[in-house]
């Protein structure tokens, strides 16, 4: 296990720039469904707005330094535990909350909020808890990493795509719905394919070490969605509420966290392992999820 934060998972250059541009392109898409009623939502119920943010950037990666006190995982794995609790919610969790019958155009709004808060947050995040639990703070010392580099690059992925595409959605608004529509599924089809490239160049390092990670990725975010549910729950936010921030919560933007480790960490193999299996299991707990709570006909507070 010693040797997992050693460990380095190939991709090449000429890889690496297409997972920039592919994320890129989603952030982009993104923007194009973006209007200035998402952000008037957020200001008529500011309560929505702090809870969400609560939950996502201060509470959550709280949370995950605690797990990561409690169990002791191996530095890189930790490290990447940071990572993936540090990076804004994902697109997708627009879809879950619209089929667990959630508050969309809430959660259409937390996660451009989210996006934006990112280009801040989860370079500080992760730098901040990171270099607070001893073993991962020892293991940074030993990669370098500019702090500088790392919001320079959060900006160049989240903020520029997301300041041109709401512009264009301004200057085109029909144009910006129908390019929303092609661009989404197609640039996150283009990222899957690279993950899996990846994993295929890969595939000695991934099953020699993925069964460490399961438990703890699976934990991490049962915990996350948890969290987010009873967050709301405490600030006595409606049923559909509660179910939109657990999902904002425990669905994180993954692929930003294993282009970061890739960019950064030069692959490394316990952060990038982790970072890959939460980026397909919470696909998988999200939409058990929301397929569960899409049943329920009871509304609670």
């Amino acid at each position: 296990m010693q040797e997992l934060d050693q460990v380095k998972i190939n991709f090449d250059a000429n890889g690496l720039w297409v997972l920039n541009i592919a994320l890129a392109v989603v952030m982009f898409g993104v923007a194009l469904g973006i209007t200035k009623d998402d952000f008037v939502q957020l200001r008529k119920e500011p309560k929505l707005v702090l809870v969400g943010v609560l939950a996502q950037f201060f509470l959550l990666p709280l949370l995950t330094f605690v797990l990561v006190y409690s169990i002791q995982p191996r530095p890189s794995i930790a490290l990447g535990m940071f990572m993936v609790a540090a990076c804004p919610g994902g697109n997708i969790s627009n879809f879950m909350t619209h089929l667990a019958r959630g508050n969309s155009a809430l959660s259409v709004s937390l996660t451009a909020l989210a996006t934006f808060l990112a280009v801040v947050m989860t370079p500080f995040n992760f730098q901040f808890y990171s270099n607070l639990y001893q073993p991962t703070s020892q293991l940074l010392k030993t990669v370098e990493l500019n702090p500088y580099a790392l919001i320079k690059l959060v900006f160049l992925i989240l903020g520029i795509p997301l300041f041109l595409g709401m512009l264009f959605r301004i200057k085109n608004e029909r144009l910006a719905i129908k390019l929303s529509n092609v661009l989404k599924p197609l640039s996150i089809l283009v990222f899957v394919g690279i993950v899996v490239i990846a994993f295929m160049k890969n595939t000695a390092v991934f099953n020699g070490y993925v069964g460490h990670v399961v438990w703890i990725g699976v934990m991490h975010n049962a915990l996350a969605f948890l969290l987010g549910l009873m967050v709301a729950k405490l600030f006595k936010l409606s049923f559909k509420n509660q179910k939109t921030i657990a999902i904002e919560t425990g669905i994180q933007n993954s692929g930003l966290g294993l282009l970061l480790i890739f960019t950064f960490f030069g692959g490394l193999g316990g952060m990038a392992i982790l970072a890959a299996f939460w980026g397909i299991w919470h696909i998988i707990s999200g939409l058990l999820l929301a397929l569960y709570w899409s049943k329920q006909n009871i509304i609670t507070i």
